[in-house]
């Protein structure tokens, strides 16, 4: 998404743009103080920074009909999770929140980085993991079999796509630097499915590893038309998930605010 940006292949209208690379749960915790003016951050976690944010219509990842995977190292009934044990990458990711929409019933939940997951499972550290990012994709090749995919989950009980990790701008900002702000990150995005490869060339520094092919499938799954803007589908999806949320006292009531581009 930010390619372009970077490499300078866009307008960016005046305004000089500083990147700043952490892993999620690192953002989301900087977004709980509102410490970035620009951040992509769980949705997870905007029910808790919503004072300091909006949520720009566009650079949502959105898993229709797919979203983070439960895996284990052997198949078990989904009914018996209250008596396993889960590593789980961060309190704020939107994977948990959903983890705990479709059973908050476990033995026990592990809090690690998402990338300690997989291997917490092989060791029989865990008896159950749930996986974010590349690990969506690679849980096969690394012997771990799918218990349940929380985003086919979500869309069949909703008939949506579940949004995972927003962009959102700083509030203080001002509504017509907010616009301008989502312009520059439309137009990068916009840049970069037009640029497609040169861009995946540069995304897959940040890949951990992942082949191109692997990395191209990933981009296909989270950014895609419903990155360049989710439209009203999108909205009702972030504000269902928000709103399922708070009904199961799981994240404070918020109301979400979205800021589109300039023309």
């Amino acid at each position: 998404m930010f390619y372009a940006v970077k490499h300078k292949k866009i307008n960016t209208r005046g305004l000089k743009l500083v990147d700043v690379i952490e892993e999620i749960e690192g953002l989301n915790q900087r977004a709980l103080e509102g410490q970035l003016e620009v951040t992509a951050m769980s949705l997870h976690a905007y029910a808790y920074a919503a004072a300091h944010y909006d949520i720009m219509t566009c650079g949502v990842s959105m898993g229709d009909g797919y979203g983070p995977v439960i895996v284990a190292q052997k198949a078990f009934d989904p009914n018996s999770a209250s008596r396993k044990t889960i590593a789980v990458p961060g309190r704020l990711t939107t994977a948990y929140l959903l983890l705990q929409l479709w059973n908050a019933e476990w033995k026990e939940i592990q809090f690690l980085p998402f990338d300690k997951i997989v291997s917490q499972v092989q060791a029989g550290r865990a008896d159950a993991g749930l996986l974010i990012h590349e690990g969506q994709i690679q849980f096969q090749e690394l012997g771990c079999t799918k218990i349940v995919d929380l985003g086919r989950w979500w869309k069949l009980k909703t008939k949506l796509p579940v949004p995972l990790g927003i962009d959102a701008v700083r509030r203080d900002l001002g509504p017509e630097k907010q616009k301008k702000l989502t312009r520059i990150l439309r137009d990068s995005i916009e840049y970069a499915l037009k640029h497609r490869a040169a861009a995946v060339r540069y995304a897959l520094k940040y890949g951990r590893g992942m082949k191109p092919q692997m990395a191209d499938r990933f981009v296909d799954m989270y950014v895609n038309h419903w990155t360049k803007d989710m439209g009203a589908k999108g909205k009702h999806a972030v504000r269902e998930l928000l709103r399922r949320g708070a009904e199961a006292g799981l994240i404070p009531e918020v109301k979400a605010k979205f800021i589109s581009p300039l023309p």
